[in-house]
């Protein structure tokens, strides 16, 4: 294998995707994840959550598809969730995987914010 072979290998595992797809749900903004969240890819998720001028956001953040996250994005989560709270409104995490639950108990984030097992159930109060 060739020097710039091996170059394009590593950056290629060391850039991960994450894509948004928006929906509203009963005048729920629902944010449907995909990828990985880390430091990379963390400026795609704090646009997604960014409510600025919305009266009483509320927001669920669908994460059965992020296959990883890091210290960039329990931040993010964690500073929506206080900006969403001071406008009125609330953010709640749905259908997190096992290993992402693992980080955020282990952190005490869902001690912090809602995590329900599915979107159904964060759909509903």
């Amino acid at each position: 294998m060739s020097e710039a072979e091996m170059t394009g290998t590593e950056h290629a595992g060391q850039t991960g995707q994450l894509s948004v797809g928006t929906t509203v749900t009963d005048g729920i903004r629902v944010l449907a994840l995909a990828g990985e969240i880390d430091h990379h890819t963390g400026d795609t998720l704090r646009h997604a959550l960014d409510a600025s001028g919305t009266p009483r956001p509320r927001v669920v953040v669908d994460m059965r598809q992020v296959t990883f996250m890091d210290s960039s994005g329990i931040n993010i989560l964690i500073a929506a969730h206080q900006a969403l709270g001071e406008a009125g409104g609330w953010l709640r995490l749905a259908a997190v995987g096992a290993s992402v639950m693992r980080t955020l108990t282990l952190i005490g984030v869902d001690a912090v914010i809602d995590c329900r097992e599915t979107l159904g159930q964060a759909l509903t109060d």
